[in-house]
C-alpha cells in the first residue's frame, strides 16, 4: 500500500496557505534517495549523477540535489540557463541533446559543460558553431534492433526498440566519430547511452553497463582513445502501482561493480568514472499532486471531479499511465466505489483513474496523486487557458516553503500581442 509522505492535518494547514492544486515535494526523502545513490556506487570514486533538469526543473529542488553531490543533465538553452544560476559549473553540467541549435552548444561551451554529441553529423557542426573540438567530449551510442529485460512500468517485460529512436551514434559511427574527434583535438572521451525507460529490473544497468564496458574497451583498442567515463543515463524506474516491487538501488550499483571488474579492470581501464543521469528515480516518490474533489457526475458511470487537471499532471492522459490515489483521511476505509477521477479540461482524455476502486469520497475531500515528483509539473501546458499551479516544498523541519508560485491570468496574457 502506497503511503503519503504528508499528513492529513499537515494538508489541511498547508491549504490555508497554498489554494489546490499544487505540487509537493518532500525534502527528507529526496535527500536520503540521493544518499543511497550516492552509497551504491562508492565503490566508483569518479562516480557522479547528473540529475536530469526535465524530470523537475525548479531551482529550490536542484539547489538540494547540489548540496547532495549531484550534477545536472541539461538538454535545452533554458535548462542550461537554469542550471548555471543555480550555481552548477563546468564539468558539475552534461550537455545531451538531439537536433541542437547552434546557439545550445554555444552556451554549453561557454559554461564548460561535458557535451554529449547525439549524431556524427554534429561533430562538425560542433566545430563549425564554437571554432573547436573540446578536450573532453562525448557520444551517445544506440546499438540498434530490441533490447529486452526485466519488467516495465505496467509490470510486462521491458521490449524496447533503440532502432527505432531518433537517438545515437551507430555502432561504425561511433568508432569513425571517435577517430575523428582525436584528430581535431579531443583527448579525452566518454560513451553515453539509453536503451530503456522505467524499468523496475536490478539487472537493467548492470545489462547495460556490461554492454557498453565491452564497447569501451573495443573503443580503446581500436582507436586508442582515452576514455574517461561511461555514462549509464536514465531508465532506473519506480513502482507507480502498489503491488509493484522496487528496485534496490543497492543491489543495482553492486551488479555494475561486477560488470566494472569483470570487463573494464583486465582491460587495464579501472579508473574510468561511472555516470548515471536519473530524473524519475531521484524525485518521482517524493513528489504530490494535491488536488480537492469539487464535483461529482452520476451518468453512465461515477465521476468524482477534483480542481487538478491534466495541465497539472499530463501522463495519465498522455501515456494512459498510472498514478495511484489515496483519498487524505480515509486510508483506512474500504475501497468499495468506483470513480473516474476527472479534471476540467474539455478532452475526454483528462482522467488521473479511470474505474478506479476507492473510498467514498465527499466533496472538498483532499487526494494525493503519488509520484508527481518527476515528469509531473515540468509537462505542465496551458490548453484551455488553464493555469499552472504552485510547487511547495515540504522541508526537513516539518515547514513548507513556496518555490514556484502558481500561475496568474497576467502570466498566460503576458506574451500576447493585442
Amino acid at each position: 500500500m502506497k503511503k503519503p509522505f504528508v499528513t492529513l492535518e499537515q494538508l489541511q494547514e498547508m491549504t490555508k496557505t497554498y489554494p489546490t492544486p499544487f505540487h509537493l515535494y518532500d525534502e527528507k526523502g529526496i535527500r536520503e534517495n540521493a544518499r543511497k545513490l550516492k552509497a551504491a556506487f562508492a565503490w566508483n570514486p569518479g562516480f557522479k549523477e547528473y540529475f536530469a533538469v526535465k524530470a523537475t526543473p525548479n531551482p529550490t529542488i536542484l539547489k538540494i540535489l547540489h548540496e547532495e553531490g549531484c550534477g545536472t543533465d541539461c538538454s535545452s538553452l533554458t535548462e542550461l540557463m537554469m542550471a548555471d544560476r543555480c550555481g552548477f559549473s563546468g564539468s558539475e553540467i552534461m550537455f545531451s541533446s538531439n537536433d541542437t541549435p547552434a546557439e545550445e552548444f554555444v552556451l554549453a561551451a561557454k559554461l564548460g559543460a561535458t557535451i554529449n554529441l547525439d549524431d556524427f553529423t554534429h561533430i562538425d557542426f560542433l566545430k563549425d558553431t564554437i571554432g573547436y573540438i573540446p578536450e573532453t567530449i562525448s557520444c551517445r551510442f544506440n546499438p540498434g534492433g530490441t533490447f529486452s529485460i526485466g519488467a516495465s512500468e505496467e509490470g510486462f517485460q521491458v521490449m524496447d526498440n533503440p532502432g527505432e529512436a531518433k537517438y545515437g551514434f551507430t555502432r561504425e559511427q561511433l568508432f569513425e566519430g571517435f577517430k575523428k574527434l582525436k584528430a581535431m583535438g579531443a583527448k579525452h572521451f566518454g560513451i553515453h547511452a539509453f536503451l530503456a525507460s522505467n524499468t523496475l529490473s536490478n539487472e537493467y544497468y548492470p545489462t547495460l553497463s556490461g554492454i557498453l564496458f565491452q564497447l569501451a574497451v573495443d573503443l580503446k583498442k581500436e582507436t586508442g582513445c582515452d576514455i574517461r567515463f561511461i555514462n549509464l543515463s536514465g531508465g532506473v524506474g519506480v513502482p507507480y502501482r502498489p503491488e509493484q516491487p522496487a528496485n534496490d538501488i543497492a543491489a543495482i550499483g553492486e551488479g555494475v561493480r561486477k560488470q566494472y571488474e569483470a570487463i573494464l579492470t583486465p582491460a587495464g581501464m579501472g579508473d574510468v568514472a561511472i555516470f548515471t543521469e536519473l530524473g524519475r528515480f531521484m524525485l518521482a516518490p517524493y513528489g504530490h499532486l494535491v488536488t480537492k474533489a469539487t464535483h461529482f457526475k452520476h451518468t453512465y458511470k461515477e465521476y468524482v471531479g477534483v480542481d487538478a487537471c491534466a495541465a497539472n499532471l499530463m501522463r495519465p492522459a498522455m501515456y494512459g499511465a498510472y498514478h495511484h490515489i489515496t483519498v487524505m483521511g480515509k486510508e483506512n476505509a474500504p475501497c468499495d466505489h468506483k470513480y473516474d477521477v476527472t479534471g476540467s479540461l474539455c478532452e475526454n482524455n483528462d482522467k488521473f483513474a479511470v474505474d478506479r476502486m476507492l473510498p467514498e469520497i465527499d466533496l472538498g475531500d483532499l487526494l494525493v496523486i503519488h509520484d508527481t515528483g518527476a515528469h509531473g509539473f515540468s509537462m505542465g501546458y496551458n490548453y484551455n487557458g488553464r493555469l499552472r499551479s504552485a510547487e511547495v516544498l515540504l522541508k526537513e523541519d516539518g515547514s513548507t516553503e513556496l518555490i514556484r508560485r502558481a500561475e496568474t491570468p497576467d502570466d498566460y496574457f503576458a506574451t500576447l500581442i493585442w
